[in-house]
């Protein structure tokens, strides 16, 4: 899937979402499937909803029926990126398989610590879309960076990430401090600049700041500022849009005309798994056409599977036009293992200060 810089290539980012019509991968022969024997499977996630949502659509009516045990340790990705480096010298991990994003797989991939992932053990992988198939990690689902906004607060709709910062919207943009790569990225985009460099955004951000741009901790406090009024703009993944809008939250979703970063979240195995056959199964049963379409349903993200089902009006809530995903664009995950510590320092000191 990636290059050697680890990213896509404009024409293999859109092949990556062309979920229409997507051909199916060659069937994988049966002989060298997934164990099937149960055991225990050790599962790294986040907690909240996406937690709940393992244990409700894989875990429970995929995997215990099978003879597997499943225990989820819950944590920030970062602790567990933090955990998996210090035990990578370690016979024996902690965790058979870890939820991860795209960037986060390639930094830990990077750091040597993720097992190369045999596809031919995922018989499910027949389905999956070419561009979610990374050497180290398997997409789950994905999603895309849209400008949120109220429409009885923002009069005039926005159509792009500048004028999502745009500081005539003053103290009614809001930004989420634990996104700030994707903050940072839509910024350069704003700018003219592009994924692989964030520096022409920081004068962007400044601006927005300076006109009263208010930041918050989390993506649930910046709903609930939404859901107050208290902000009337901002970026977010357009899966979180449909699960607001489902909760009551007047919110409209746009594709920048810039562009629409991507962000996929998957799964990947430590090196030192314990239980590698229970984390292969693991992985079989995410990639279940039941089990995508639920996400879908239950969490308004996109299936990573080509067989997936997502009734119409759903798709077009979750999904993007076909001129919309010619502006669907990835991460330069190289770029961002490569200056995460400076651009955090410039987030903490310089923008946040």
């Amino acid at each position: 899937m990636t290059t050697t810089k680890g990213t896509l290539s404009r024409r293999d980012a859109l092949k990556a979402i062309g979920l229409t019509g997507a051909a199916a991968l060659p069937v994988l022969g049966s002989g060298r499937a997934f164990a099937q024997g149960g055991g225990r499977i050790v599962v790294g996630t986040w907690g909240g909803d996406y937690a709940r949502l393992l244990t409700k659509n894989i875990e429970d009516p995929l995997l215990k029926p099978k003879g597997y045990e499943v225990a989820q340790d819950q944590a920030g990705d970062a602790p567990r990126r933090a955990k998996m480096v210090a035990e990578r010298r370690l016979p024996r991990g902690t965790s058979d398989i870890q939820g991860l994003s795209a960037a986060n797989m390639y930094e830990m991939n990077e750091a040597g610590v993720l097992e190369p992932i045999d596809y031919a053990k995922i018989p499910n992988a027949q389905y999956l879309i070419p561009q979610m198939k990374y050497p180290y990690g398997v997409g789950h689902i994905y999603s895309g960076k849209v400008v949120l906004y109220n429409p009885k607060l923002i009069a005039d709709a926005p159509k792009s990430f500048k004028d999502a910062f745009d500081p005539k919207h003053g103290n009614k943009i809001g930004i989420i401090d634990i996104q700030y790569q994707y903050v940072m990225a839509a910024a350069s985009l704003a700018a003219g600049g592009k994924v692989s460099d964030f520096e022409p955004g920081k004068e962007i951000l400044l601006a927005a700041k300076k006109a009263g741009a208010r930041v918050y901790p989390t993506n649930e406090a910046f709903a609930q500022a939404l859901k107050n009024e208290e902000i009337g703009l901002g970026i977010m993944w357009k899966a979180r849009a449909v699960q607001w809008q489902n909760a009551g939250i007047p919110v409209e979703a746009v594709a920048p005309a810039e562009g629409v970063p991507l962000y996929i979240s998957g799964f990947a195995i430590p090196k030192n798994a314990p239980n590698k056959d229970g984390a292969y199964a693991y992985m079989n049963a995410m990639l279940d056409k039941t089990a995508q379409e639920n996400f879908a349903v239950d969490m308004g993200y996109n299936p990573t599977v080509t067989n997936a089902v997502v009734p119409p009006d759903l798709q077009k809530r979750i999904g993007f036009t076909p001129e919309e995903q010619k502006r669907l664009l990835d991460l330069d995950y190289g770029y961002i293992a490569r200056t995460d510590q400076a651009l955090k320092e410039w987030w903490d000191k310089v923008f946040k200060a």
